[in-house]
This record gives C-alpha cells, structure tokens and sequence, in this order.
C-alpha cells in the first residue's frame, strides 16, 4: 500500500514538473533573448528602416543620370565612398559587387550596383576609382539622405562598406568594410526569393 502511495506521488510530481518545467525555460529565454539566436542573416538589419525618395539621388556623371530610372524597381547594392579619395578597402569593395551580381545567376536582372559618392570629387580623379566599370551607377545624396545616412544607429559610415537597398528605397541591411560577397550574396537571394516587388 505505501509503495502505491509513494508511486502516485512520484507521478503527480511528475506531471507537475512537465507542466511547469516548460514555463520556466520560457520565462527564462524571455528574460535573456540574447542565448536564442534566431538571426538567419549575415549583414546589419536597418531598425527602423531608412526610407528614401528617388529624388534623394541624382547622378554623377553623365552615364549615371541618363541611367538614374534603372534605380526604380530593382534591388540595389550600393557601394560607399565616403571621402575624397577612395582607398583599396573602398575599390576592392567595388570589385566584389560586381562579382557579387555575377554570382547571382538568374536574379542578376533583379539587382543594379550603384556607388554613393559622399563629398564633391573631381570628376576626372573619381573616373580612376571605377575605371572599366561600364554598368555601375553613381549617384550623389541629397542633404537630407545624407543627414539620415549619418544618423543610423548602427554605427559610422565609412569606406568599402555596402548597403542593400530594396526596389522601392529603403535601406533594409548594412554590410561592414571586408564584407564577405557569399555573405551578402546568401542574404540577397534570401530577400529575392521572398519578395513580391523588384
């Protein structure tokens, strides 16, 4: 009889530590989100989301501004040259968007490259930075993107650093100078695939 006894309350223990157990590894992953780590992507989401116009960009060059409509409707990798000069982290990380948008195969239609330069350069010293580069865009911010570029809470603009930017202008994710191109290549096809626009 006391053998039951003792078997009935092992069991109530029992179903009482399968109901509570659950709400106490619950309560605990609520208290500390850092040890779930649901992040599936390799650049910098952009809280809030950067919307822009299209009217916050304008051409560089010639080239760029009777091209300037290709930024509509696509999905844009943007290169950043901060200052006046762009060093081997800004036009290697020129080259790597461009072989970025190779890799992309059938999506490559999808996409434009685009370089957002900064500070006013002269024209024939900015040429040297993407010689032989007949498809990229550059484009210049107006004051306002420029304010919200530099108001991001993510950190710093700074050279060789790429932005991803979807087909109706708002910045959805940031990627550090030395970026891996297989990094943001698994990022954009994620966003490609799911996306009804661009």
């Amino acid at each position: 009889m006391k053998t039951q006894k003792n078997k009935n309350h092992l069991l109530i223990m029992l179903i009482f530590g399968m109901t509570i157990v659950p709400f106490i590894i619950a309560w605990g992953l609520k208290e500390n989100p850092h040890l779930v780590s649901g992040q599936t992507n390799h650049g910098q989401l952009i809280k809030p989301v950067v919307t822009t116009e299209r009217s916050d960009l304008s051409g560089y060059d010639q080239f760029s501004n009777d091209n300037l409509k290709e930024l509509s409707g696509h999905w844009l990798i943007v290169n950043i040259i901060k200052g006046s000069e762009c060093n081997n982290v800004c036009i290697e990380a020129m080259t790597k968007t461009k072989q970025l948008r190779l890799m992309l195969n059938k999506e490559l239609t999808r996409t434009r490259r685009a370089v957002l330069v900064l500070k006013d350069v002269e024209p024939a010293v900015a040429g040297k930075w993407w010689q032989g580069d007949d498809t990229l865009l550059k484009i210049k911010p107006s004051k306002e993107f420029l304010q919200k570029l530099n108001s991001l809470p993510s950190g710093s603009l700074s050279d060789g650093m790429i932005f991803v930017m979807d087909p109706i202008g708002n910045l959805m994710m940031r990627y550090e100078p030395g970026f891996n191109p297989y990094d943001v290549k698994s990022d954009l096809l994620h966003l490609l695939r799911i996306s009804q626009i661009g």
